[in-house]
């Protein structure tokens, strides 16, 4: 029966191995031994960028305005639909990695949607009225 090595199956040395044990040699690129051909810390050469967050954030501060003034329901009506609209783009960024800001795009939704139902109502009763 073999001595088990967890060193082995992640290609090191056991640090605690007698003396005389052969090290493996560094592993060898195109562009010398021991150099990887790529960086490690892109993907395909480029470094990666800021997250996209403004949707998620005029998300929430229209649907925020929205919710608060409701009473004035023509200019709620546009604030609302464009918070709900840009609450769902804010959350697919989201979901696509690509933003780090689904709860306040989610927010922003909520709010903007709450907000839209309420001025439509007000419309309501003004027209009715």
């Amino acid at each position: 029966m073999t001595e088990y090595d967890p060193y082995a199956s992640y290609g090191y040395t056991n640090p605690y191995a007698p003396p005389g044990e052969p090290v493996p040699p560094p592993p060898v690129g195109p562009e010398g031994p021991g150099v990887l051909p790529y960086p490690a810390y892109a993907w395909a050469g480029h470094a990666p960028g800021a997250p996209g967050n403004g949707f998620g954030v005029a998300s929430l501060v229209l649907g925020i305005l929205t919710a608060v003034g409701f009473l004035l329901w023509p200019p709620a009506i546009v604030t609302g639909v464009l918070a709900v609209v840009l609450g769902v783009l804010g959350r697919r960024r989201a979901n696509r990695s690509e933003a780090t800001n689904g709860g306040q795009a989610l927010a922003g939704f909520i709010c903007g949607l709450g907000g839209l139902i309420l001025a439509v109502l007000m419309g309501v009763v003004f027209v009715a009225a």
